[in-house]
């Protein structure tokens, strides 16, 4: 039997905007969400792509019809508000049915339909069927780093106004390869901060780390809503984005690594990107912690 363990919001959101050509949603195998809500609650509104389950005549949840659960890499079942594992809700409940039957542990989203959707209102449906091409063209958003505060994503998303609006984002650091000096402007709601690094192992990206983290820094204290953008969104913003998690919440540069690999686990630094952010780790930590030479680097 799975483990069953909680997840919180954000995890979620994440699942669900993982893109690499298009969006991951398309995979047969990716993800497995369950709405263990009554169907008159599902059917009024739900998280895009969720499906509802049934019971059988002894209020016990059936396993998804047309689902293969056990080749599930993320299996994720959420009700009304479950807040505990130690509740015995619908949510846990369909979660010890699924555990049954996956190979991997089934996550419960904390808070539930209640909490997500209050969080990410742009996420709920009434849509129940989607075809291969619906799934593959869904919008995909900027993954979430730290909760309401930090996203990551491509240029394409970083000018999405749609996007934007929806995330309440107040700044965007525009990471690209012109040759222009650094500038910032205001563009709409956003202030938008571009810095010209190009995505080669000789560009120089640590003498910009400090500047660029207190203003990352600056904004986020304040409770305002950042978006770190490049043009893939993989190499050059995921490298920012480790140095602020280091500079931020003193994670050494391996805890800052995992960290960015679960909120999305195609990103990777160029090696000259890693080696400075090894050079990072000691302006921050005061010593080189991580070996950079290992086989996850």
């Amino acid at each position: 039997m799975a483990e069953i363990i909680m997840c919180e919001p954000f995890e979620l959101y994440n699942l669900l905007n993982q893109c690499r050509c298009v969006s991951r949603l398309a995979e047969i195998n990716y993800l497995c969400l369950i709405d263990a809500r009554a169907a008159q609650d599902y059917n009024t509104s739900h998280i895009i792509t969720a499906k509802n389950v049934k019971m059988d005549s002894e209020g016990k949840f059936l396993l998804p019809v047309a689902v293969e659960v056990d080749s599930m890499q993320h299996v994720v079942v959420y009700d009304s508000d479950t807040s505990s594992l130690d509740e015995q809700g619908r949510a846990v409940e369909c979660a010890q049915a699924l555990a049954k039957a996956s190979l991997y542990p089934v996550h419960i989203v904390r808070g539930g339909f209640q909490k997500f959707s209050a969080l990410y209102p742009f996420l709920r449906t009434e849509k129940i069927m989607y075809t291969i091409m619906e799934l593959e063209n869904l919008k995909a958003y900027p993954v979430e780093v730290i909760a309401g505060l930090l996203y990551m994503g491509n240029q394409t998303q970083g000018m999405n106004s749609s996007i934007l609006r929806d995330l309440k984002i107040s700044a965007v650091i525009a990471i690209s390869q012109s040759d222009t000096l650094e500038s910032r402007s205001i563009k709409g709601n956003q202030t938008i901060l571009n810095i010209p690094v190009s995505d080669s192992v000789a560009s120089d990206f640590y003498s910009s780390f400090e500047r660029i983290c207190s203003f990352i820094g600056s904004h986020i204290n304040m409770g305002s809503r950042v978006l770190i953008v490049s043009r893939q969104g993989r190499s050059r913003c995921s490298a920012l984005t480790i140095a602020f998690l280091m500079h931020h919440l003193k994670y050494t540069l391996e805890e800052a690594w995992r960290y960015m690999l679960k909120c999305k686990p195609d990103t990777r630094p160029n090696t000259g990107f890693l080696q400075q952010l090894s050079d990072w780790e000691l302006h921050t930590m005061g010593t080189k912690v991580t070996d950079i030479s290992k086989a996850h680097f």
